[in-house]
C-alpha cells in the first residue's frame, strides 16, 4: 500500500507555482467574497489568504453580513469583473439561503471564475475547451498524475453526482479515457460497483462508508469524504481495515484537500496564461 501524500505533493505544487509567478511583470490579484460568518468558511477563507501571503499573491477579502442582498453581491462581483487588477474571484459556500449562489456563480466572468463552477466553465470543460476546472476534482486528477496511476481503460467506481465534484471529475476521468460507474444515494447494491472497480473515488460525507468488503485487493481508492467526529476530521473511508487491501490510498485529512488549495492557485495563475 502506497499513500497518496496530497500535502507532500500540493507543496511540491506550490513551490513551483510561486516561482513562476514571481517571473510575473506583476501581482496577481485574487478577490474572496464571503458572505456570512459560517464557522468552517472562516477557516477556509483564512487558509487561503495566508496562502496568498505566501505566495506574494494580492490576496484581498471583501466579507459581507449576512443579510447582504443578491444584488449587492452582483454589484461587488460586476465591480470585481472590471477590475483589471484583479485575475480571480472565488465566492466561498455556503451563502445565505435568500442568495442565489448559481446566480451569482455565473455573474464571475468566466476568465476570472477560479472555482469553475459558472455554466461557461463548466460547458468548456464537457467539450473538451480550455476552461478554468473545479478545483478538487483536477486536484484528484493532479495526484493520480504524481504518482504515475495510469487512468486509459481503468474501471472507475464514482459516488457522487454533485456539480461541485462529481460532474467535473467525470468529465475528466472520460478524458483520460477511463470507464466510469457514477453512483450515488440511489444507487442500489453499491458494493457490486466497487468491488468490480480498479479505482474508488468517494465524496459521500460518511465516515466509515467505505469499508474493506467493498474494495477488491489491489485497488485505487480516493477519498474526499470530510466528516467531524468529535472534534476530528473523518473520510468515507475505514482507513484502518481498507488501506491493507488497496495498492494506493488518500488519508483524510492529508489527501484530497491540500490538493484542492493548490488548483486554486494554479488557475490563478492560468488566467495569466489564457490571456
Amino acid at each position: 500500500m502506497t499513500l497518496l501524500d496530497g500535502k507532500k505533493v500540493s507543496q511540491e505544487l506550490l513551490d513551483n507555482l510561486k516561482i513562476e509567478i514571481s517571473k510575473l511583470p506583476k501581482k496577481l490579484g485574487f478577490a474572496v467574497i464571503w458572505v456570512g460568518n459560517d464557522d468552517a468558511s472562516a477557516i477556509y477563507v483564512r487558509n487561503k489568504l495566508k496562502k496568498c501571503e505566501e505566495m506574494d499573491i494580492d490576496g484581498k477579502l471583501y466579507h459581507l453580513e449576512d443579510n447582504t442582498s443578491e444584488q449587492e453581491i452582483l454589484d461587488l462581483i460586476d465591480k470585481l469583473n472590471d477590475d483589471p487588477k484583479v485575475n480571480g474571484i472565488l465566492l466561498q459556500s455556503p451563502v445565505p439561503e435568500h442568495i442565489d449562489i448559481v446566480k451569482c456563480f455565473n455573474h464571475i466572468k468566466p476568465s476570472k471564475d477560479i472555482d469553475g463552477f459558472s455554466n461557461v466553465s463548466v460547458g468548456n470543460l464537457c467539450l473538451g475547451k480550455p476552461s478554468h476546472i473545479s478545483c478538487t476534482p483536477k486536484g484528484i486528477i493532479a495526484l493520480l498524475d504524481y504518482y504515475k496511476i495510469d487512468l486509459q481503460g481503468k474501471n472507475v467506481c464514482l459516488i457522487n453526482r454533485s456539480n461541485i465534484v462529481g460532474k467535473p471529475l467525470f468529465n475528466l476521468l472520460i478524458g483520460r479515457d477511463a470507464t466510469i460507474t457514477m453512483c450515488h444515494s440511489k444507487t442500489r447494491n453499491l458494493s457490486e460497483f466497487t468491488k468490480n472497480a480498479d479505482i474508488v473515488i468517494s465524496a459521500v460525507g460518511k465516515p466509515n462508508f467505505i469499508t474493506a468488503d467493498m474494495i477488491k485487493d489491489g485497488a485505487v481508492v480516493i477519498d474526499v469524504g470530510i466528516s467531524r467526529i468529535d472534534g476530528k476530521v473523518k473520510g468515507d473511508v475505514d482507513f484502518a481495515n481498507v488501506a491493507p487491501k488497496t495498492s494506493f490510498i488518500t488519508p483524510v485529512p492529508g489527501g484530497v484537500g491540500p490538493m484542492t488549495i493548490a488548483m486554486i492557485f494554479e488557475n490563478l495563475l492560468e488566467t495569466e496564461r489564457m490571456k
